[in-house]
């Protein structure tokens, strides 16, 4: 943001309601835009799965998955984000990666 917030100085600049009705428009901007670079994330994971089920692969690979936490926990320092925050949010999406997975496997089976 190029404006600054300075705590308790109602001196020149935006009412402290007109900055915070900006932060939070660039917040639900940023979290659209989460959503969808989420849904392409899916959408690659989806074609991982099927291309797994197909040559009887398993659907985790924790060497990868090892590989993938290093390097966003690095990313995350670089980026001044705390590198627990980053693994966890790795995690978590890995494991729904590795349900649906499991369920692309299990249909193919079928």
């Amino acid at each position: 943001m190029s404006d600054q917030l300075i705590p308790g100085s109602a001196a020149a600049g935006p009412a402290p309601e007109e900055q915070l009705a900006r932060l939070r428009s660039s917040i639900d901007n940023i979290d659209a835009a989460l959503i969808h670079m989420l849904a392409e994330r899916f959408r690659c994971t989806q074609d991982v799965g099927v291309l797994k089920a197909t040559h009887d692969m398993p659907a985790s690979d924790p060497g990868r998955e090892a590989r993938q936490i290093e390097r966003l926990r690095e990313l995350a320092q670089g980026a001044h984000l705390d590198p627990e925050f980053a693994e966890k949010w790795f995690n978590f999406v890995v494991a729904e990666v590795i349900q649906h997975h499991t369920r692309i496997a299990g249909e193919r089976d079928a």
